[in-house]
């Protein structure tokens, strides 16, 4: 049962950052279908958290933190970092995919 909560979390993870990456992508972004959105999100998650951690590290005097728990709190800034990576991801898969918007 753990394995089907993971992947359902992690799709739903994947979906709202990565619709958020499409929001804060620059330019008309929103051609590329939604199953490489929430790709898009996951991606954005996992590698965001990654330079995060690897940027930041855990909080100071935080003896139970690890990669993905930096502090004793919600950690706004990681997510913040994860939107940022989603919306890269957004923005190469739509030049990858040729659905970016082509003003004539």
């Amino acid at each position: 049962m753990g394995l089907i909560w993971t992947v359902l979390v992690t799709l739903a993870l994947g979906l709202v950052i990565g619709f958020l990456g499409k929001a804060v992508a620059p330019g008309d972004r929103d051609n590329i279908p939604l199953w490489l959105t929430v790709l898009c999100g996951v991606g954005g998650a996992f590698v965001g958290t990654y330079l995060y951690y690897g940027v930041f590290g855990v909080a100071d005097g935080y003896a139970r933190g690890d990669m993905y728990d930096t502090n004793p709190g919600l950690d706004w800034w990681r997510h913040l970092w994860q939107v940022g990576t989603a919306a890269v991801l957004v923005v190469i898969a739509a030049t990858v995919t040729g659905r970016a918007v082509r003003r004539s």
